[in-house]
């Protein structure tokens, strides 16, 4: 989806700045109040005026919520308030806006965007940067806006398996999402192919089971046991695997994501980072939308798990229920592993989905709260 650049005097811009609403983004002079200690930490300055741009005909370029001081407070119930104020003016303008737009331009896509990472002890991990813009809109999949019946499909597990995986990016439809696990093998050399084959990608983060130790996630796992800093290292661990990923679903994960002590820094972190959260709709018990809705997160849940039984008849069936679901609501998402036979069922059903009018769309697209 190409971008727009408008023209515009810097002193309209700061006018109009309060009724835009960037996330994350924070004043080049501090404000009055005081922003909660974890969004606070979590935010960088927004530069008023950026230098001239030789490509723009020595315009300054800037987004548009260059020019507003944005300061995020959280109130004593657990509510997400957010106050828009515009900038002193310089009388500095013009400057050339860049409208927010949604996606990559496909022959950058396997090239991260640096504005978005910063350094840790573990590697470069997202962040929001300086200008609001998050990895959930950088790295989405473009779709036709159309409010058609609209279904993702997320394939899990890429990275366990070499052959598994080239397979996946090989044949599924450029559509689909993938979601690479963190303890995969060559993750940055695969995610790069999916990136330039047009899929969206995201990061599977082990999370402890409620049958844990028993049934093992693998390492890194997330656990209820382990103190805020050990989850949000082995977080930053796994954050530092790839790149690109418009965000993180979770693999397994029953008691982690229904323990409000364990989830609550967890997913702030990754709201503070500018990514979504995709349930995999394991658990009925996940806490995940409370604290979603809370943070103004994006985040979507699962509607159907497409390969519990491995057979390729069983998940054409289950594919089909996904597209009634569709059909009722508008909207669904399923959710399915590296299989042969799941690859084979989701690209058939992919082409005759098409032909019935149904758009397949990042997982992006349909995440709550994904507008800055």
């Amino acid at each position: 989806m190409g971008s727009l650049s408008i023209v515009i005097g810097l002193s309209f811009y700061a006018a109009m700045a309060p009724d835009m609403r960037p996330i994350n983004s924070a004043p080049a002079e501090p404000p009055t109040e005081t922003a909660s200690p974890e969004l606070a930490a979590a935010t960088t300055p927004a530069p008023l005026a950026p230098a001239p741009d030789p490509a723009s005909g020595g315009l300054a370029a800037a987004r548009p919520n260059s020019g507003a001081n944005v300061v995020h407070t959280m109130t004593s119930d657990g509510n997400l308030v957010t106050k828009f104020t515009p900038q002193a003016r310089d009388g500095n303008g013009p400057v050339l806006i860049d409208a927010p737009r949604i996606g990559q331009d496909p022959r950058m896509a396997a090239i991260p965007n640096d504005d978005l990472l910063e350094d840790s002890p573990f590697g470069r991990i997202p962040m929001v940067a300086a200008d609001g813009l998050r990895s959930v809109e950088q790295y989405a999949r473009p779709w036709s806006g159309a409010r058609g019946t609209r279904i993702a499909i997320v394939v899990g597990g890429l990275g366990l398996s070499q052959t598994g995986t080239q397979r996946a990016i090989k044949l599924l439809p450029e559509e689909v999402t993938l979601a690479f696990a963190t303890s995969g093998n060559s993750l940055e050399r695969w995610m790069q192919e999916a990136r330039r084959r047009g899929h969206e990608v995201l990061l599977q983060v082990p999370f402890e089971p409620f049958d844990y130790p028993a049934n093992d996630p693998g390492r890194g796992t997330l656990l209820t046991s382990a103190s805020t800093r050990q989850n949000l290292d082995s977080l930053h661990q796994a954050m530092a695997r790839i790149t690109n990923y418009t965000g993180v679903m979770n693999y397994m994960g029953g008691r982690f994501l229904a323990d409000a002590n364990a989830l609550d820094p967890v997913i702030r972190d990754i709201a503070g980072r500018g990514l979504l959260f995709l349930d995999d709709g394991s658990s009925a018990q996940s806490l995940v939308a409370t604290f979603a809705k809370t943070l103004a997160m994006p985040h979507a849940f699962a509607d159907l798990q497409l390969d519990g039984q491995v057979q390729e008849a069983a998940i054409l069936g289950r594919l089909d229920e996904l597209e009634r679901i569709a059909q009722r609501r508008g909207t669904a998402i399923g959710v399915a592993s590296a299989f042969d036979e799941s690859i084979a069922a989701i690209g058939k059903w992919a082409d005759e989905a098409r032909r019935r009018g149904i758009e397949i769309v990042g997982v992006s697209a349909l995440s709550d709260a994904t507008a800055p």
